[in-house]
Parts: structure tokens; C-alpha cells; sequence
């Protein structure tokens, strides 16, 4: 399975960027979908998830202002994300879940490679 993220970049607060990530190697429409971030020194964290039949979990933290999608012909899944704000900045990850916590790290089986988001003040 590989999974490439992409739409990284830098932006300024209020923003928007979108991320996306490209999947191959696995049937894709079967699997739910997260993206997870990464600040430094900070550990990973959840983001957002999307299940194979388009159910969404989101953080307290991007709620009302991200939205994870996904589109199964493409084997793709995008996160939109509107008003940046500075500790929004991380190393974005797609992953695929395999079971488990939607919210957890663990729960995921195979990562992408990462993308960085700079948001400045």
C-alpha cells in the first residue's frame, strides 16, 4: 500500500489550503481514512477520519473549520481546511485504518509520507 499526501505549504492565518492524498495498493473503498498531524516536539494527532461509507470524526480542534472527503474512483482523500490559525502548522499524515479507535494512531496500519502546513501570524 502507498499512500501520497500532497497541498502542503505555507499560508498565513485565515487561510485555506487543501491536502490531498492518493492511495494505491489496497482496495481503497473499503477502508476508513484519517489524517493525523505532527507539530514539533509535539506527538502526533488526530485530525479527521472518513469511514468507507463517508461517516466523518473530526478533532474539537478543526471542527466547523476542516472537512475530510473522499472520492473511491480516484482512491483519493482530501482535507480541506479553512481559517488557519499558527498551531494549526504541523507535518499533515494520511493514513488507512485497519480496526480499531478512529481517533488513534494505532489504528492505522499504513502512512503517507507527510506534508508539511506552515501557517504564520
Amino acid at each position: 500500500v502507498q499512500l501520497q499526501a500532497s497541498g502542503g505549504g505555507l499560508v498565513q492565518a485565515g487561510d485555506s489550503l487543501r491536502l490531498s492524498c492518493a492511495a494505491s495498493g489496497r482496495t481503497f473503498s473499503r477502508y476508513a481514512m484519517g489524517w493525523f498531524r505532527q507539530a514539533p516536539g509535539k506527538e502526533r494527532e488526530f485530525v479527521a477520519a472518513i469511514t468507507s461509507g463517508g461517516i466523518t470524526y473530526y478533532a474539537d480542534s478543526v471542527k466547523d473549520r476542516f472537512t475530510i472527503s473522499r472520492d473511491n474512483a480516484k482512491n483519493t482523500v482530501d482535507l480541506q481546511m479553512n481559517t488557519l490559525k499558527p498551531e494549526d502548522t504541523a507535518v499533515y499524515y494520511c493514513a488507512t485504518r485497519y480496526s480499531g479507535s478512529y481517533y488513534s494512531p494505532a489504528s492505522y496500519d499504513y502512512w503517507g509520507q507527510g506534508t508539511l502546513v506552515t501557517v504564520s501570524s
